[in-house]
């Protein structure tokens, strides 16, 4: 099965170097090149990628506002957006897994890397490591806390429901949290399913940033669990 592939960044060598990468290796289409965030919307559309590599700081429109714009739009199946950028720094990207990322890549990332990560996004995996993702949740969820229940409204879900958005919180597995709770996988991956739908989230990356700003799971209960 092949993945398509859409970049956006406003740097053309290292879009080059990308669509290279890409269209060199094995299962991948490059579907498109966008040079700032506005036409990375507009292509999306256009073409309707599996997977998005975003850069965050563009111009006309920067990463974080094309992939709010793209995962709020119509699109089913909805693409998967990784961030791509060379500046590692927390704040930029717990906002883009707030709007739904699967995750984010430094640009020094090994292209064998980038290849996988890739890979896996489109296989519905969460690119970061669960530690990794609940760090940064921690950090800045008290900051966005004020506007979770609009922005998050756990009451929309039932009792099972927010009790595996808690284990998805806490990192755990469709297959790990169906022992948890004597379930099959299938029922476990139908739950979450529901539970995205009805939160609009787009990701698992982005259901434990909607766990940790509503309050569901805290810093504390995650060191004592």
């Amino acid at each position: 099965m092949t993945t398509r592939v859409l970049i956006a960044d406003d740097q053309p060598l290292i879009r080059a170097g990308l669509v290279a990468l890409f269209t060199a290796a094995p299962g991948f289409e490059v579907v498109g090149e966008a040079a700032d965030g506005e036409q990375a919307v507009a292509l999306t559309a256009e073409t309707r990628p599996d997977v998005v590599l975003m850069d965050i700081r563009m111009p006309v429109r920067d990463g974080i506002a094309a992939t709010r714009d793209i995962l709020s739009g119509p699109a089913d199946p909805m693409p998967h957006v990784i961030v791509l950028t060379t500046f590692d720094l927390p704040e930029y990207v717990y906002t883009a897994l707030g709007e739904g990322a699967s995750g984010f890549l430094l640009k020094d990332t090994p292209p064998d890397r980038i290849l996988s990560a890739v890979r896996a996004i489109a296989a519905g995996d969460i690119l970061l490591a669960p530690t990794i993702t609940r760090r940064l949740v921690e950090t800045y969820a008290d900051q966005h806390r004020a506007a979770s229940t609009t922005r998050f409204p756990l009451s929309d879900l039932t009792t099972r429901e927010t009790e595996i958005l808690r284990f998805v919180a806490y990192g755990l597995t469709n297959q790990e949290i169906a022992r948890r709770l004597v379930l099959s996988e299938a029922t476990v991956k139908t739950h979450v399913k529901r539970l995205m739908a009805k939160l609009h989230l787009t990701s698992r990356a982005q259901a434990v940033v909607a766990a940790y700003e509503s309050g569901l799971v805290t810093p504390r209960e995650e060191r004592d669990r």
